[in-house]
Parts: C-alpha cells; structure tokens; sequence
C-alpha cells in the first residue's frame, strides 16, 4: 500500500484567535445529547453540518472552478485527467458522478467513453446550475448524455444495482457520514461496479509544514480576494485535515462489502484514488 494524505494542521496564529474563540462558544453551546461532528474544526449539531456544508458550496459555486485553479496552481486539472483516464469504463455504462457539481468530472468521462451515460448528482442546486451552464458551452461532448439530479449523497434517489460506475471527486469528505455514502454507492452499483473516490489525504511528512503553511495562510486569502469568501475556504482547508486517511479510508471501503480495494497517492499524498468493486456473487 502507497502513502497517502489529509492537508492541514498548522499552528494557530494570532489572527486566527478570533475563529478559535467561536469555535470554543459554539461548543459550549451545543445542547446535550445531541449527536455532533466536525465542520472544519468545529464541533456542530449533525443537522447542522448539512446546512453548513451547503451554504458554503452555494457561496462559492461560481467561482469554484477559478478557486480550484488559484488554490492547486491549475494542478487539480492533471489530477482530474489521471483520475478519469485510469477508469475501465463499459460500452454503453451508467455512470453516476455524486457531488459532480459543476461538471468538471462528467465531461471528462463523456470524452473518456462517448457512449456512457452520465447522471450528474450534487446535494447543491447551484452548483449543478453552473454545471448545466457550462454543458451548453463544451462542444466536444453530447450533452444529451448528461442527466443533473439534486440528491443527498448519503439517501440517493436511485434504484439499487443500477449503475456501472460510481465516481466521486473531491466531495465526500463533505459529508456528515462518508460511511453511509460508500453504503449507498455499494447499493446502487450493479454487480462487478466499479466505485471510484478522488480526495484530498494525508500529504507525505518531509512535504507537510510547507503544505499546511500554504494551506492555512494562502488560500483563505486567494479566497477573499478571488471569492470575496475568506471562511468558506477556510472550511475547505480545515476539512482536508479532519478526513480519514489513505488507510483508515481503505478500510471504510472494504468494511461496506467491496473487493480489491486499492488507493494511489498523487502529488506526495496530496490527493489519493480510491478503487474498490462490488463483488459478483
């Protein structure tokens, strides 16, 4: 098994004592018994997680593509290209990219294999208008090919053993329960399917202080200044660091009945591809 990586985690400076001191009040807050998790590094109600995340993702839906750009230095492209070219993808296949927003991923998977048929998902209706938008704009696909569907990564509003296919990028780390995603990709994938997950992870250790440095202190800034949105990528960088990483993700995969379940690290562990496949029995 390869390394892999989570982004962040950098000593709090004093410009972020500001964000810590809420942190501190929201958790005091927060009503007993209540079951909680993370949002970034904060503690919040699970009901709220989902409101949360999708605030942050409505904020940022039309510059999200030109964040993704400023923050990767236009890397996340070659990530996104090795990602989709290493996929085994069927003549005729169904394909279902979850938290496939703005389309980035599916319109590589129609140049990939022209004859698949790709439903676009997002819990976030304006991420998936801008996804619809720019489908009118890329010539070299048949964007009849496409079907865009608002629904919850966690309860999907598709038939069991459906889809040959499931691809997701950059977007289960966003979710109140990635284990409950994995379940309902396992659910919806015809047996023998192919899951396929693009995230960021545990970056390799020699290559950290500077990544968390740059993490912590550039994009939150790139995001004020190119988004006018300095706590939603600050949120972003925060919830790098608290996905599972390469393994403990692996093993999360395997425990929800795939096989052959692989990860391989890009980028010193930056982002890793996990694989797994819904066994044919």
């Amino acid at each position: 098994m390869k390394r892999a990586t989570h982004l962040l985690l950098v000593p709090r400076r004093l410009q972020n004592l500001r964000f810590l001191s809420e942190k501190a009040a929201g958790n005091l807050a927060m009503e007993p018994g209540k079951k909680t998790t993370h949002f970034g590094f904060t503690d919040v109600d699970e009901e709220e997680k989902e409101k949360k995340v999708h605030h942050v993702f409505a904020n940022v839906a039309k510059k999200y593509d030109l964040m993704n750009d400023a923050m990767s230095m236009g890397v996340h492209r070659l990530w996104k290209d090795y990602y989709v070219g290493g996929l085994q993808i069927p003549y005729n296949a169904k394909i279902l990219d979850m938290a496939g927003g703005t389309g980035d991923i599916a319109f590589r998977l129609l140049r990939h294999s022209p004859t698949a048929k790709v439903t676009v998902s997002d819990i976030n209706q304006p991420m998936l208008d801008v996804g619809k938008q720019r489908a009118e704009k890329e010539r070299d696909i048949n964007a009849s090919r496409l079907e865009w569907v608002c629904a919850n990564a966690e309860q999907m509003p598709f038939e069991s053993n459906t889809y040959d296919l499931f691809t997701m990028s950059f977007g289960i780390r966003n979710c109140t329960h990635p284990q409950k995603v994995i379940a309902e990709a396992f659910r919806i994938l015809k047996p023998g399917g192919q899951l396929a997950i693009l995230e960021f992870s545990q970056v390799n250790a020699a290559l950290k202080p500077i990544y968390d440095a740059y993490s912590f202190n550039v994009i939150p800034v790139l995001g004020e200044i190119l988004a006018s949105d300095r706590q939603s990528y600050q949120y972003l960088v925060e919830s790098i660091r608290k996905f599972p990483n390469q393994d403990e993700f692996a093993r999360i995969i395997r425990e929800e009945g795939f096989e052959r379940v692989t990860y391989e690290n890009m980028t010193f562990g930056v982002c890793s591809i996990h694989k797994g496949t819904k066994p044919r029995r």
